[in-house]
């Protein structure tokens, strides 16, 4: 061998060296994530919220005599508030970053972390958009669901409140593209229906007493609750449901319309005109509100502005109610009260859902100070596990975590995460993004949308467990040279270090004594391929394991 070649030699191996070291620096160090702009310790105001919400439950258990679970490890609270905000799991990367963080600032700091990204954001929109306009693609000339999502974005990134997100919607004027909130009625136009010029006023009625009233009064559309199973009264002088409780509510929407200008009032419209059951001919049948009147300005002449003043009115508990509830859904997996949209109007009502109503409207309706104070909770924070029988009550009462069930967007979220080290947000290159989004969405289309009854818990299928023992999207993910299986096989320090990783970047831990020993002993004398292979075996192992699928 020559000097030359001894030299090039040499050069290979230190570069080869070197990027080795490189790596495996990376799978060692802690790995920088920007601290939230915003960030301050978790304020006094949102720890006392927490702490009343605690303090009736606490009373629920004692009276009830039930034990509650302690408290969940930081690792299994970073992973909630990852899936619950963000329909991912947090990455290799922002664990590393949060062991940086003092131990009792951690969750605050994760939470305020999400709230400022843009997955969260995104979303969380989503989630709201399926109660606001349902997931279907709708007429296609006046309407773009997209950019209705995106705005809904914007408004959650802005921290727009609550009732004036809700108020842009029922009141806004324009085109659809220009003005995206329009699209909450352009949505609801039906092609080749009677008149395409004017949004559907029974379809809006139903969408607006579900969406913002978590309420289902359209089982009232046809006919009168002759079951007595609804009360648009109070407890003390109870008044059923009828026909025309709905039918003046669509009435609200008659002066809506679509033109050349997009969608506006025309304040010179006819009345609304219905046919109710038994009667001969259509009559006219003016707007009223399906109950609590008393702060109903009957003056204003535009209908959508006083349909949407009444709404969001500070008495108006059921709306407040509605939206919390909602917000607890999508934390948890499932609301305090089932199904979201299905709530009793004179109750009762579980004592820690009235606590957040009565803050979520003295402070403004505050959706991120709300997610703050949940995630700050007792509740929220609970074990899943005991050393005591669980029971249903257990759940019901917040004496433990509920196990949830993941919903499609977040397994595949958590499956394209698991199998990156470093973080996939917006931030990220282009082609990681447009990849995550293909695998997503085609995942999400072959495991069932269960689309707007998103938190109705259903029982696992033979197809979606096939999906995930065999699906194309997992094996893509651990067979792809760029994704991180490969990485740590190859690039790990010892063998420790990679089964580590691999159990931190699927269940957001690390594995127990038991489990890392197992694993070193399986991989401890494998090398190049054959560690390659084992390594992605024990990824999908751990993507198909019961701990990844739930949510605890």
């Amino acid at each position: 061998m020559t000097i030359q070649n001894w030299l090039k030699d040499i050069l290979l191996f230190s570069v080869v060296l070197a990027g080795a070291g490189a790596i495996a620096a990376y799978l060692l160090a802690s790995d920088r994530i920007d601290a939230p702009i915003a960030h301050e310790p978790i304020s006094q105001t949102i720890e006392m919220a927490a702490e009343l919400l605690d303090e009736f439950v606490d009373k629920e258990l004692e009276a009830d005599n039930l034990q509650a679970t302690n408290a969940a490890s930081q690792a299994q609270i970073f992973r909630r508030l990852a899936l619950a905000l963000a329909g991912t799991l947090p990455s290799v990367e922002e664990l590393r970053r949060l062991d940086e963080i003092a131990a009792n600032d951690r969750v605050g700091w994760y939470v305020s972390h999400l709230l400022q990204d843009k997955r969260t954001v995104d979303y969380l929109a989503e989630r709201f958009a399926r109660a606001f306009i349902g997931v279907d693609e709708g007429p296609f000339l006046v309407y773009r669901r997209t950019r209705f999502v995106s705005w809904l974005s914007e408004q959650i990134e802005q921290n727009t409140p609550y009732d004036v997100l809700t108020k842009k919607m029922l009141t806004s004027t324009g085109i659809w593209t220009d003005k995206p909130e329009v699209n909450f009625y352009t949505y609801n136009i039906i092609p080749d229906g009677d008149d395409e010029t004017k949004p559907d006023p029974i379809r809006l009625a139903s969408r607006t007493s579900r969406a913002f009233l978590g309420m289902r009064i359209d089982c009232l559309q046809c006919h009168d609750d002759f079951l007595g199973t609804m009360n648009l009264g109070s407890a003390e002088d109870p008044i059923g449901g009828l026909q025309l409780h709905f039918h003046s509510l669509a009435s609200f929407f008659s002066q809506v319309e679509n033109s050349l200008w997009g969608i506006r009032d025309n304040l010179e419209s006819e009345t609304y005109q219905y046919k109710l059951l038994d009667a001969e001919k259509e009559s006219a049948i003016a707007p009223s509100l399906p109950f609590d009147s008393d702060f109903d300005n009957a003056s204003e002449a535009n209908l959508r502005l006083r349909l949407s003043n009444w709404m969001t009115h500070r008495q108006n508990r059921p709306y407040a109610r509605a939206a919390v509830n909602r917000i607890w859904a999508i934390m948890f997996g499932r609301g305090l009260i089932q199904p979201v949209d299905d709530l009793p109007l004179e109750g009762p009502f579980p004592k820690p859902l009235e606590v957040l109503v009565d803050d979520f409207i003295a402070n403004g309706y505050d959706i991120q100070r709300l997610i703050r104070i949940v995630a700050s909770s007792k509740a929220f924070q609970r074990d899943s596990q005991a050393d005591f029988e669980i029971l249903s009550l257990h759940e019901s009462k917040l004496a433990v975590f509920p196990m949830i069930r993941l919903r499609p967007e977040q397994v595949a979220g958590a499956i394209v995460q698991s199998t990156s080290l470093k973080t996939i947000d917006s931030t990220s290159h282009i082609i990681a993004r447009l990849i995550k989004f293909g695998h997503q969405t085609d995942f999400v289309d072959r495991f069932g949308d269960p689309g707007e009854d998103e938190f109705i818990e259903k029982s696992e299928t033979i197809t979606q467990r096939l999906l995930m023992m065999n699906g194309d999207m997992i094996n893509d993910r651990l067979t792809n040279r760029l994704n991180s299986v490969t990485r740590i096989a190859m690039l790990s320090p010892s063998v420790e270090k990679a089964i580590e990783t691999i159990y931190l970047a699927t269940l957001s831990r690390p594995p127990t004594k038991q489990e890392s020993a197992r694993f070193v002993s399986q991989l401890d004398e494998l090398t190049g391929g054959q560690r390659s292979e084992k390594v992605s075996d024990l990824f999908w192992t751990l993507i198909n394991s019961v701990e990844f699928i739930w949510n605890h």
